[in-house]
């Protein structure tokens, strides 16, 4: 059966009957609801739905796109994700900062068809081992193939909760390769203590302060054990390559499993101001988690572990978890949204706070 949130006249921006490439609220809509397209394609297949009783192509078709292909997980059938190519109409220009492409991920379906795998990787997530299972593969193959067959191309990367972190880490993989793709992450998921939620400012930034000077203090010892103290470890490797790449972190402070981005960066300016910049640009490269799995010689990166971000925090109210953690919150028409840009230089960090207010097709921006 049917329920209104896959069925875009009900629960879809009806109102992008025109999109403004250059409107950061119009990019975002649509980007959001290219993400919701996958929930639903998964969702009409578990139905059984045909053709005709479809509800996903909307999805797409309103906002003119053409699904190109669906990623299919090999382990249960499920689709996880979908290319798109825009194609707008001819008498309708298409926009100097619209995508060719858009991929998109969706998160977790707790349905008996799929809770399973999905929860499997969920759990491959927490343990910073997204990128040794089938699905990040076939994800990456996705995404190199359309990036190697029409190079030059604009290619927008988006995903939601579980299918966020195969954003980050389809994303951080091609910016190795020398590929930058703009990505929209919608509540991704981050993989520490849930600091954030703590009320007493002087608990909460105190258990941070302490947080860096013992990741800072294992990482000295581990790469004086493992490279010594000259060399550059690959965790600095990483992180100055991936400097480059400016992600779009959508996230909302009552969601547990992404507010935590909205401590992480401002920590890092906050230890700058605090003179203690080189303890936090040491413990902002690795995790304590991470620094464990590697003492026990496993592979590990940490997704979450980002050098720079356009992070975006949904300070309207939530009516709860489910609303603060969905992905149809991001294409509402009004929100209230404070917007801060990071970079991985100390104390190269721009703060600047932006309050939208889209409606319709008017987009104020103060």
């Amino acid at each position: 059966m049917a329920v209104e949130r896959d069925i875009f006249g009900i629960s879809g921006p009806t109102y992008l009957k025109s999109i403004d490439w250059n409107c950061e609220h119009n990019r975002r809509s649509v980007a959001a609801s290219l993400v919701q397209a996958v929930y639903v394609l998964e969702r009409d297949r578990q139905l059984n739905h045909q053709s005709f009783e479809a509800l996903a192509p909307a999805w797409w078709e309103f906002l003119h796109f053409e699904l190109i292909r669906k990623l299919i997980d090999d382990a249960d059938m499920s689709i996880f994700g979908a290319i798109f190519e825009f194609n707008p109409p001819k008498e309708e220009a298409s926009g100097a900062n619209a995508p060719r492409f858009v991929i998109a991920f969706r998160g977790t379906i707790t349905e008996k068809d799929t809770i399973s795998r999905d929860l499997s990787l969920d759990l491959h997530l927490v343990q910073n081992g997204l990128h040794r299972t089938s699905r990040f593969n076939i994800a990456m193959q996705a995404v190199q193939n359309v990036a190697s067959v029409f190079p030059g191309s604009t290619i927008w990367l988006a995903g939601h909760s579980l299918g966020a972190g195969l954003a980050i880490l389809t994303g951080r993989n091609m910016v190795k390769k020398g590929v930058l793709l703009e990505s929209f992450l919608f509540n991704p998921p981050f993989v520490a203590a849930p600091v954030e939620r703590i009320r007493d400012e002087r608990v909460k930034h105190g258990f941070r302060i302490a947080r860096s000077v013992i990741t800072a203090g294992l990482t000295i010892a581990m790469k004086a054990k493992t490279e010594g103290s000259s060399q550059r470890s690959v965790a600095e490797e990483s992180f100055s390559i991936l400097s480059s790449w400016t992600p779009y972190l959508f996230v909302n402070p009552g969601d547990h499993i992404c507010s935590e981005y909205i401590g992480y960066f401002q920590h890092r300016k906050n230890m700058e101001d605090l003179g203690a910049g080189f303890i936090e640009k040491l413990a902002t490269q690795n995790s304590i988690g991470d620094l464990f799995f590697k003492a026990l010689g496993w592979e590990s990166e940490p997704l979450h572990l980002l050098p720079s971000a356009d992070l975006i925090v949904n300070v309207s109210p939530s009516s709860d978890f489910k609303y603060a953690h969905g992905i149809s919150q991001w294409w509402q028409p009004e929100l209230n949204l404070q917007c801060s840009k990071y970079s991985v230089g100390f104390p190269a960090v721009v703060d600047y706070f932006r309050h939208i207010d889209c409606i319709f097709l008017t987009c104020k921006i103060c």
